[in-house]
């Protein structure tokens, strides 16, 4: 009886120790999934980030090359007529003070495209339509494009080890495996550390 007691003992504790693991598993497995769905979020929000600020900084360079198509224009309209007064100094003396004036709102206007502040926060460069503001926009917006594309292959990584991780561990269940399920959260550790290279550090991966 003493040989059969310690036996069922040894069966129940085995039964324990193995729900005791199945139910570690099952956690961990969830705080992979819980981080892979942010490793999901995270790596969208890059690639939309990416695409859109492209587009922005594509357009604001071309908002800039008409400014300053603009602006040569009425730089070489002044110059013209600047030409015209020194090669006709007979002319009226009306007709003069006419095209002064003109010369001189053409390089008003010519200096106003090369920098003109918002004039509700006339300090701040990202604001404003001038070509220099356009072009602190634009670099802005090239900042962020390449800050999202140093971001999206540590979000790509990190899914594709979360998601390993996950099956390994649901594996490691039903065959009762600790050293897969170890192996798992090994690679659940690398996939963090790169979501969280993605998300604050940025350092630079290869994406293949």
């Amino acid at each position: 009886m003493e040989a059969a007691d310690k036996v069922r003992e040894a069966v129940e504790e085995v039964r324990v120790e193995n729900e005791h693991f199945r139910r570690r598993a099952a956690v961990a497995i969830g705080v992979l999934a819980m981080l892979l769905a942010i490793a999901g979020l995270a790596g969208d929000k890059a690639s939309r980030d990416m695409v859109n600020s492209n587009i922005l900084a594509s357009d604001t360079w071309a908002f800039f090359q008409a400014k300053n198509i603009r602006q040569a224009s009425y730089q070489l309209a002044a110059d013209q007529l600047e030409v015209t007064l020194a090669s006709q100094p007979g002319l009226p003396a009306g007709t003069r003070a006419a095209l002064q004036r003109r010369i001189a709102s053409y390089r008003a206007t010519a200096a106003r495209y090369e920098s003109e502040p918002d004039p509700a926060d006339p300090a701040n460069p990202l604001k404003g339509a001038g070509k220099k503001e356009l072009t602190a926009q634009a670099r802005a917006f090239e900042a962020r494009r390449d800050r999202a594309e140093r971001q999206l292959p540590s979000f790509e990584y990190a899914q594709g080890l979360f998601q390993i991780g996950i099956v390994l561990g649901s594996v490691s269940i039903v065959a009762g495996s600790r050293p897969l399920l170890g192996f798992g959260l090994l690679l659940g550790a690398a996939a963090t550390a790169l979501l969280l290279n993605g998300l604050f550090f940025g350092v630079p991966l290869p994406l293949v």
